[in-house]
């Protein structure tokens, strides 16, 4: 117990040591039964978007990953409010979890997916200066990201298997250069917003190589992947999540898609059933097994 209690002592100190030194007034601490711990707002950077919500429960293990969670909206909306639900499910099973805002694509403020994969990098230095107050081990994260989130946690994941031991993408964009994707009436609708994420412009006939590098499905390491893909999601075409299911079952990569029928996108907002019954124990699953 006395561990216990060091364990989280010395862990807000460290969080109070960043608040200080950043000023940050929507700085919060929750503490409740048994020492479970919820830091809010907990700054990882200068730029306002750098904040970054901590969930600590009050059992887990030294080498238990953490969770590194990544929302969604179009790369260029959303806030990491949106995932709280997912963060309460994971803190009422025991398992430490980052929620995280990010930089958003901006063209006249020169951001892209680059920005926000420093912005993932930026988060992990930050924990990982934490973790042994935490009494957890630095670059042992499970990142998992939703929509646009799904891309980002899948990119940053196969690009950094030193620190990421798993990746659960819902409804993330795998490809935006194959000749499948070109040829797909999906491209035609998205390519506006993607140009925007690249940075470069999207010719169709002169693809740049940097539509490739930004491409997860192009990327891929040995990195265990859970993919969530529902086969009416208009805002994510299914060809999406079956394409990377294939190139990680030709690389033999361990992975698994769980595939919904008559599912949109982001099903967890609209179907509490698949929530509850699919999506959220096939995450503990991956993240336990």
């Amino acid at each position: 117990m006395k561990k216990l209690i060091l364990r989280y002592h010395f862990f807000i100190l460290g969080c109070i040591g960043f608040l200080l030194n950043s000023c940050n007034t929507r700085f919060r601490v929750w503490v409740g039964d048994n020492n479970q711990q919820k830091i809010y707002n907990l700054k990882y950077g200068e730029h306002k978007r750098q904040k970054m919500d901590v969930f600590l429960p009050s059992v887990y293990s030294e080498n238990s990953p953490v969770v590194l969670i990544v929302h969604g909206g179009a790369w260029k909306y959303g806030r990491k409010e949106h995932m709280i639900q997912i963060q309460k499910m994971l803190f009422k099973n025991n398992v430490p979890s980052i929620n995280i805002n990010y930089r958003l694509v901006s063209k006249s403020k020169k951001i892209t997916y680059r920005e926000q994969l420093e912005d993932i990098s930026l988060v992990i230095e930050k924990f990982n200066s934490l973790a042994e107050k935490a009494q957890l081990q630095p670059d042992n994260y499970i990142i998992l990201g939703e929509s646009a989130g799904g891309h980002l946690a899948l990119l940053y994941g196969y690009q950094n298997p030193d620190q990421i031991k798993k990746i659960i993408s819902l409804s993330g964009p795998t490809d935006f250069y194959s000749s499948e994707f070109l040829q797909s009436f999906y491209s035609k609708y998205t390519s506006p917003t993607i140009q925007k994420v690249v940075g470069v412009k999207f010719e169709r006939n002169n693809l740049s190589e940097e539509f490739k590098k930004a491409s997860p499905i192009a990327n891929i390491t040995n990195v265990p992947t859970l993919i969530f893909q529902g086969n009416q999601d208009f805002l994510v075409n299914k060809n999406q999540g079956l394409a990377l299911d294939s190139a990680l079952a030709n690389q033999n990569v361990i992975h698994k898609l769980v595939f919904m029928k008559n599912t949109g996108h982001a099903p967890r907002f609209f179907s509490k059933h698949k929530r509850d019954s699919i999506i959220y124990p096939n995450i503990l699953e991956w993240i336990k097994k």
